[in-house]
């Protein structure tokens, strides 16, 4: 940050702004990070508005489904995930890999998150979490506003946050609707919904692997 030199923080007013100054229409949606979202985030043009939460699926929908996932048994120790990211189109447009340190003292935990693009440039976050007990989690990080929020139950568990994306001097908040899947002990599939103002922007879909 420059000193004396202020981050500005864009509106809904703002990003319809900068759509239409370009021509276009607004059509009536662990974490990731900027090098994802640079190119999406200043032209979230054409996209479906996402009709909220109404008739999608809820943790307890797999209440029965097994085996039982617990982050501080599955983010424990070394791990790695190979991921994408798609367009609201469904075109690929980067790939990363993730490497991954989980430690847990008590209910408190932390995941040390490394990325690496297909293009060769890194990135890293540090989740810090809790255990709240009957299910539910949070998790802090550097980039999140407030706090995350997840609720697991059976095989699932569902974050809900908001990251901070800086991108050429303009800070986007973008929301995750982030599911998380164990199929077994080693293997956990993750798909997260990115949305801003309610305009979908795309998804990234990962395949995690415990060492």
């Amino acid at each position: 940050v420059i000193p004396g030199r202020r981050r500005r923080t864009t509106t809904a007013a703002d990003t319809a702004g900068q759509i239409r100054a370009r021509g276009l229409k607004i059509g009536s949606t662990t974490g990731y990070i900027r090098e994802i979202m640079a190119p999406l985030l200043p032209l979230a043009a054409g996209a479906t508005l996402m009709a909220g939460c109404a008739g999608g699926p809820v943790p307890a929908d797999y209440a029965n489904e097994r085996p039982l996932l617990d982050l501080k048994t599955y983010f424990n120790g070394e791990l790695v995930a190979h991921g994408i990211f798609t367009d609201r189109s469904g075109r690929v447009v980067r790939r990363f890999v993730v490497d991954m340190t989980g430690t847990w003292t008590g209910n408190q935990g932390v995941l040390d998150e490394r990325f690496t693009y297909s293009d060769g440039k890194t990135e890293r976050r540090v989740w810090r979490l809790t255990d709240e007990g009957g299910g539910r989690y949070s998790g802090r990080a550097d980039d999140v506003v407030g706090v995350a929020n997840g609720q697991a139950a059976g095989n699932a568990l569902n974050w809900r946050y908001t990251l901070s994306l800086p991108v050429d001097g303009t800070v986007y908040e973008v929301q995750f609707d982030d599911w998380m899947y164990l199929m077994d002990e080693r293997v956990m599939l993750n798909k997260a919904r990115m949305s801003k103002f309610g305009i979908f922007l795309g998804e990234v879909t990962l395949a995690f692997y415990k060492k």
